[in-house]
C-alpha cells in the first residue's frame, strides 16, 4: 500500500475570516499553488486509487483541485479521521480499512498529518515531521499497515513539487512567480 499525505493549500487567515473554522477557504494564491503542486505529483506519476479528504473546506477544495490533475476519475471521499481534532491513531485505522493494494491520497491538516507520519514511520506520533501547506509525503507499506512499518519514499516541500510540475523552470523562477 502507498499512502500519500498532503496538507491543504494556503487558506484565508483565521483573523481575516468571519465564518466558522470548518468553512475557512483557500486563498486565490493557495488555489494556484495547489494546482502547481498537483502538476508535480503528476510528474512523479502518482496514481491514487482512493482520494480522501478532511471535510473542512480548505482541505476538501485542495482535494478537488488535486483531483483535476492527478486523478480525474476518482471521487473525493470526506473522512472525519482527517479533520482537525482527530488523532494519528484514527488515521492509521482509516488507512488500514482499505485493501493492501490501494494507493491512498489523503488531504488534511497540521499538526495531525505530521504526527500521523511519525506514527506510520517511527511507531509513535511525533512532532518532528511538520508539513508545509501543499507539502506532501509518500509512505509505502510492503505488507500490512502497522505503526512503525512505513517506508518513506519521499517528503517534498511545496516548492519542490511546483518545480517538478514546471519541469525546466528553476527554483528561483518558481519562488518569484508564486
Amino acid at each position: 500500500m502507498d499512502c500519500l499525505l498532503i496538507r491543504h493549500g494556503i487558506a484565508v487567515e483565521p483573523e481575516e475570516w468571519e465564518g466558522s473554522e470548518e468553512n475557512r477557504p483557500l486563498t486565490e494564491k493557495g488555489r494556484k499553488r495547489v494546482l502547481r503542486t498537483a502538476a508535480g505529483l503528476a510528474a512523479l506519476d502518482c496514481k491514487p486509487t482512493h482520494l480522501l479528504s478532511s471535510p473542512f473546506t480548505r482541505a476538501y477544495d485542495t482535494a478537488r483541485l488535486l483531483r483535476t490533475v492527478v486523478c480525474p476519475s476518482l471521487k473525493v471521499m470526506t473522512c472525519d479521521e482527517l479533520a482537525v481534532g482527530s488523532t494519528p491513531e484514527r488515521i492509521v485505522a482509516l488507512i488500514r480499512s482499505f485493501p493492501v493494494e490501494s494507493s491512498l491520497l489523503c488531504v488534511g491538516h497540521e499538526p495531525l498529518l505530521g504526527e500521523a507520519a511519525g506514527l506510520l514511520l517511527c511507531g509513535k506520533p511525533m512532532t518532528n515531521f511538520p508539513m508545509k501547506k501543499a507539502g506532501a509525503t509518500l509512505i509505502h507499506f510492503p505488507d500490512m499497515v502497522k505503526p512503525g512499518q512505513g517506508l518513506l519514499q519521499w517528503w517534498l516541500e511545496p516548492m519542490q513539487l511546483r518545480v517538478l510540475g514546471r519541469g525546466k523552470k528553476s527554483v528561483a523562477e518558481m519562488d518569484e512567480g508564486g
